[in-house]
């Protein structure tokens, strides 16, 4: 992103995809951003994370790769139905695999095979600045919480009203669980260190840097904490609107 502030409008009603051209350009997307999916199966409450690693429009199929964790691939061998669930920048994108998966590989790496989805769930979610901080000015973050310790050590990338992107050193995707609430999210604001509680909604480690990347959605912040990231990110969109006169 060449511009730090991308404004998303208003969040828009959710719309069903159903050509096969769109269908396929968003799934299509998700896999070349590396996108993280959750999966849950039905009647089930764990959640499971997979990534699409290939999506054929001429074949109709799509590969997802292995599970994590790989526990939940016993449910996939049993044929159970599943919903899969992304965001991309804002948008949720979700859609059902009814249909039984075919185990395979590909470039030698386990996968499992389903066919294109009929119709997706596509719907635009974010209402709010993001700010995207420089390098200078990136600020240091304590991971924490019931089911997180010792904490882990990081920076924030970027910041809107309602998350942030984290910067971790390192894979900490084994202690980590999307969809689990933190309490102790610790970021150290310019004016004073904050603890708020957040979600995870994505999760994914990047091996060319050594590090696992976050998506944090803040969860029942107070009036205060709300005013002050509200405070923050219009400080960083006045920055950056400065910047680009």
């Amino acid at each position: 992103m060449s511009n730090p502030f991308v404004d998303e409008g208003g969040p828009q009603p959710p719309k069903v995809l159903s050509a096969p051209l769109e269908v396929f350009a968003n799934l299509r997307q998700l896999q070349q951003n590396h996108d993280p999916l959750v999966i849950t199966f039905k009647e089930r409450s764990q959640r499971f994370q997979s990534y699409l690693v290939e999506v054929n429009r001429e074949r109709s199929v799509l590969a997802f790769d292995e599970l994590i964790p790989n526990d939940g691939e016993r449910f996939l061998k049993a044929g159970e139905p599943f919903r899969v669930e992304a965001f991309h920048e804002g948008v949720r994108i979700a859609w059902e695999c009814e249909d039984p998966i075919q185990i395979g590989e590909l470039q030698g790496a386990r996968c499992y095979w389903s066919h294109l989805p009929e119709q997706v769930l596509y719907h635009q979610r974010r209402n709010a600045f993001r700010a995207q901080l420089q390098l200078t000015q990136l600020i240091g973050v304590e991971l924490s919480g019931s089911k997180l310790s010792p904490a882990l050590k990081g920076q924030m990338l970027d910041i809107s009203a309602t998350g942030c992107k984290l910067r971790l050193p390192g894979d900490v995707t084994a202690r980590l669980q999307p969809g689990q609430v933190y309490e102790g999210l610790r970021l150290q604001l310019p004016f004073g260190a904050m603890t708020v509680s957040a979600e995870l909604r994505h999760l994914y480690y990047e091996e060319k840097t050594a590090a696992s990347f976050l998506g944090m959605r803040f969860y029942r912040m107070s009036g205060l904490e709300q005013r002050q990231v509200e405070r923050f990110v219009y400080q960083l969109q006045r920055e950056a609107r400065r910047s680009d006169d």
